[in-house]
C-alpha cells in the first residue's frame, strides 16, 4: 500500500514539476477548473481591413469548457450555468436589467412547488419500503410525462384565470400574459417536481402592467384549481392505463418585494432577494449524488454495473423494459433512462419572463472580445476576426490532471462563497 500512494504521489510530482505544467494550468484556470475539457487546435486572427497587416494572433492549443450543468460531471461548469440561471431568473423577478423593467416587481408573483404523487410507502432515504409492491412502472411512467403535465397545468392556470376575472378564454392573452420559470429536480425517491416562479404581466409581457384584477389571491386560487383539473391517461400496460396527475402536496406563497432581507418571512411568505439562487442550485443537480446516473445508458448490463442504489437501478431496469414497448416508442424512454424517464429541460422559461441562457452567454462572449480589441485600440469596424478552431479530444489525459482542476474549481467556489459571506456581514 505504502508502494502504490507513493507512486501515486510521484505522479503528481513530475507533472507539476513537467515543462508545460505552467502553460497547462493557464489553460485550465481560463476554463474555471473544467474536469472535461473540449481540446482544440487553430488559431485567432486579427487583421486591420485598411492595411491588412495582422494585429493579434494567437494559435496553437486551447481547452474550452465543456458546459456541462450537472455537478456530478462537472463542478467548474456547473458553477457557470447556475451564475447564469441565477441572472436569467434575477432579471425576472426583480427587472431593471437584462432588458426587463423594475416594476415587475410590482406584478402578482409566487413561488410554487408541484410534488408527483405516492407510488408506494417510502422512508426518509427515499427507499421504498416495499419494493415489490411499489409502483415501479407508474414513477418511470410519471416522470416521462412530467414535462407534460406541466405544459397542460399552464393551460389550465390560464383558463382559470381567465373564467375569475371574467373574460373569455380566447381573449386571455389581450388582457394579461401569464410568465414563468420552472426548475426540475428529483427528490430522494428519484420522482420529478418542479419549483416555479409565476409572474402576471398585462398583455405586453414584462413592460406591460397587470390588469386591475390581477392579485396575488387570484393568482394563488387559480394554481390551486389548475392543479387539482390536470390528468393525462397513459397508453395501456401490462393491460392497464394510468391516470397520471400530480401529488397532493403542493405549495403555493407569494413573492415580496426584493427590498425584504430574508429568503422567508414569519407568515411564509418568499421575498425575492436570495430565491434567484435558491432556484438556481436546482438546475445543476442530477439524478442523485453518484455522477454514473447522469451518464446515458448503453444496455442493461450498464445498469448493474452503476454505483447507486438498488431503488435507482430499479427504476432504470423498468425504464429500459419500457421503452421496447411500441405504445410507449414515441417516448423514447432507453434514450432517458440515465434520467430516470425524465425527458424534459431542466430549466425552461416562458418567452416574456426574462432573457436567455444564449443572450447571457452571447453578452459574456462581446464583452471578452471587446475587451480585447480595446487592449488593440481598435473598433469592429476597423479590423477583420477569424477564429478558427477544430476538436481533437475531450477530457484531461491523466488522473492527476483532472484531481488538480477539480482543485482549481473548489479554490474557486471557496472564494467565492468566502467573498459572498463576507459582503453579506458588511
Amino acid at each position: 500500500m505504502v508502494r502504490t500512494d507513493r507512486a501515486v504521489v510521484d505522479r503528481y510530482q513530475r507533472r507539476l514539476h513537467s515543462n508545460d505544467y505552467g502553460r497547462w494550468r493557464e489553460q485550465v484556470e481560463a476554463t474555471g477548473g473544467c474536469t472535461h475539457p473540449v481540446r482544440m487546435t487553430g488559431a485567432w486572427t486579427v487583421t486591420d481591413n485598411t492595411t491588412s497587416q495582422v494585429l493579434a494572433h494567437k494559435g496553437g492549443h486551447v481547452m474550452v469548457p465543456c458546459g456541462n450543468r450537472r455537478e456530478s460531471v462537472c463542478a467548474a461548469c456547473s458553477d457557470r450555468y447556475a451564475a447564469d440561471a441565477y441572472h436569467l431568473l434575477r432579471a425576472g423577478l426583480s427587472g431593471g436589467t437584462k432588458g426587463v423593467p423594475e416594476h415587475v416587481t410590482e406584478r402578482p408573483r409566487v413561488f410554487l412547488t408541484l410534488t408527483a404523487p405516492s407510488f408506494g410507502p417510502v422512508r426518509d432515504d427515499g427507499q421504498p419500503r416495499f419494493p415489490t409492491r411499489y409502483d415501479y412502472t407508474g414513477h418511470v411512467l410519471f416522470n416521462a410525462h412530467a414535462g407534460q403535465l406541466w405544459h397542460r397545468f399552464v393551460i389550465a392556470l390560464r383558463r382559470h384565470l381567465a373564467k375569475a376575472a371574467g373574460i373569455r378564454v380566447r381573449d386571455f392573452a389581450d388582457h394579461a400574459r401569464l410568465s414563468y420559470a420552472k426548475v426540475a429536480e428529483y427528490q430522494r425517491r428519484g420522482a420529478i417536481h418542479f419549483h416555479a416562479v409565476i409572474r402576471l404581466d398585462g398583455p405586453g409581457g414584462a413592460s406591460d402592467k397587470a390588469p386591475a384584477w390581477a392579485t396575488p389571491e387570484l393568482l394563488a386560487d387559480a394554481i390551486h384549481a389548475a392543479h387539482a383539473q390536470v390528468k393525462i391517461t397513459t397508453p395501456e400496460v401490462d393491460g392497464q392505463a394510468r391516470e397520471l396527475a400530480w401529488g397532493r402536496q403542493i405549495d403555493v406563497r407569494t413573492i415580496k418585494p426584493a427590498n425584504a432581507p430574508d429568503f422567508e418571512d414569519g407568515d411564509g411568505e418568499i421575498t425575492d432577494d436570495r430565491l434567484s439562487s435558491y432556484v438556481a442550485k436546482y438546475a445543476t443537480k442530477g439524478t442523485g449524488k453518484s455522477e454514473a446516473a447522469d451518464r446515458p445508458i448503453r444496455s442493461d448490463a450498464h445498469i448493474e454495473q452503476l454505483r447507486i442504489n438498488e431503488h435507482y437501478k430499479q427504476l432504470m431496469r423498468t425504464t429500459w423494459t419500457l421503452g421496447v414497448l411500441e405504445e410507449l416508442d414515441h417516448l423514447n424512454l432507453r434514450r432517458w433512462c440515465h434520467m430516470l424517464a425524465f425527458r424534459g429541460h431542466f430549466l425552461s422559461k416562458s418567452k416574456a419572463f426574462s432573457t436567455t441562457f444564449k443572450q447571457i452567454r452571447g453578452d459574456r462572449q462581446r464583452f471578452r472580445l471587446e475587451a480585447a480589441l480595446d487592449e488593440l485600440g481598435v473598433t469592429e469596424e476597423s479590423v477583420t476576426v477569424v477564429n478558427h478552431w477544430d476538436m481533437t479530444s475531450v477530457g484531461h489525459r491523466t488522473p492527476e490532471e483532472r484531481d488538480i482542476a477539480e482543485g482549481i474549481a473548489q479554490r474557486r467556489r471557496d472564494t467565492r462563497k468566502h467573498r459572498h459571506s463576507t459582503e453579506r456581514k458588511d
